[in-house]
């Protein structure tokens, strides 16, 4: 190999050990999520008060992945609405009560324990109930993300 294909081969191979270009890497133990900031009821959320909504990948206002943990009180009714981004989510701690329809339909609900999967297909018509544990779940989709009350009068009022 002459000396322009060392050079070329050079700069195609990056150094031992850097990282390469594209996304940050990151590894949060538990601990590590817990300390992060904590917003009430945040962009990707039902924006029901008592939610506690934590980003732990891009932005869910912006364009783009991201991935947010939420953590729903106990005794939590959120009414029926929508996202207009396609979203994916795992149920990681309590006991998620999640349905599809445009109205709140106590029948309709699935208990989903943790490890469980569900899907927010966009502009589908979803809700969800918390019983006495309460629960955490991880959801990701790709923004910009919004929430769209099936009936105008379950909207949460925003929280100071």
């Amino acid at each position: 190999m002459n000396s322009l294909g060392i050079a070329l081969l050079a700069l195609l191979v990056p150094a031992a050990g850097a990282a390469p270009d594209g996304p940050a890497r990151e590894r949060l133990t538990a601990a590590e999520i817990d300390a992060r900031v904590s917003t009430g009821p945040g962009a990707g959320s039902s924006g029901v008060k008592g939610i506690e909504t934590i980003v732990l990948k891009g932005d869910p206002t912006k364009a783009g992945l991201y991935t947010i943990l939420l953590r729903v009180p106990p005794h939590t009714t959120i009414q029926a609405h929508s996202h207009p981004d396609d979203r994916v989510a795992t149920v990681v701690a309590g006991a998620w009560q999640f349905g599809y329809g445009p109205r709140f339909d106590e029948a309709a609900l699935k208990i989903l324990p943790p490890g469980s999967f569900y899907t927010e297909p966009p502009h589908e018509p979803h809700f969800a109930r918390t019983g006495d544990s309460g629960a955490s779940v991880q959801i990701s989709g790709s923004g910009p993300t919004a929430t769209h009350y099936e009936n105008p009068r379950d909207t949460p009022s925003p929280t100071p």
